[in-house]
């Protein structure tokens, strides 16, 4: 792997930490259909929430530090 590609990777592993650690995780949408009757639908709109431990955000910080680091040194 090069340089490149392992500075770029350890960039995106610290933010993603970084916003899941500040955020606590993420929600969404989620249209689901209940029942049909010939042309009537009756959809649901359910929200649902991820949240991202705060274990597994310092872990990707720290992963995400060690590559960036190791792009840059591997000269």
């Amino acid at each position: 792997m090069n340089n490149n590609a392992m500075r770029i990777i350890g960039a995106l592993l610290l933010v993603a930490g970084l916003a899941g650690f500040f955020t606590g995780g993420f929600s969404f949408t989620k249209e689901t259909t209940q029942a049909k009757l010939g042309p009537l639908e009756l959809k649901v709109q359910e929200k649902e929430a991820v949240n991202v431990p705060q274990w597994l955000s310092v872990g990707a910080m720290a992963l995400g530090a060690v590559v960036l680091v190791l792009g840059f040194k591997r000269n």
